[in-house]
């Protein structure tokens, strides 16, 4: 694949998530929690939360659409970054807070965060390979131990706004 090509790609995956936050946003999360994925390696029926942080750094709000599974009522969540050798933004700014906010559909909450170890992470990373089985590739992709983080849904919040990207 020529860079170019590898370029209009990424671009174009860019644009996709762009448009995919927006509608999550302004429909309250009527639109945008279940997405037809399967046109780059995952699920016709493949479902999506938002991840709101304040950067460790910028202490701007960022809001991410993810992919998630459920398990035993924890979301889970997998910082794979598209295998890239770095963490994503939004990891780095997940281990800076206690916790984190999450909407999954069209409702939100504040959630604590863990990382599963051992056989339970194994466990749960074989769970989300079935869920989006590009994680595989990702991971051979890169020499970094792509991580996999468990949040605890608790207290109910206000779902998101595109108004929280602008009040930070």
């Amino acid at each position: 694949m020529s860079d170019e090509s590898a370029a209009a790609i990424r671009q174009e995956r860019r644009d996709w998530v762009a448009r995919h936050l927006g509608a999550y946003l302004r429909s309250g999360g009527a639109q945008g929690h279940v997405e037809d994925i399967s046109d780059i390696g995952g699920n016709r029926f493949t479902t999506h939360c938002l991840l709101r942080v304040k950067g460790r750094k910028s202490g701007k709000t960022q809001i991410v659409p993810l992919i998630y599974g459920d398990v035993g009522g924890e979301v889970v969540i997998v910082a794979s970054k598209g295998g890239a050798d770095e963490h994503p933004d939004w990891y780095l700014n997940i281990q800076a807070s206690d916790h984190v906010d999450i909407q999954v559909a069209t409702q939100a909450f504040r959630a604590s965060w863990r990382e599963p170890e051992g056989e339970e992470r194994h466990r749960i990373w074989d769970f989300m390979t079935r869920v989006y089985p590009p994680y595989l590739n990702y991971q051979k992709a890169t020499t970094r131990h792509i991580p996999v983080i468990m949040l605890a849904p608790g207290e109910s919040i206000d779902v998101f706004t595109e108004e929280d990207l602008q009040s930070s």
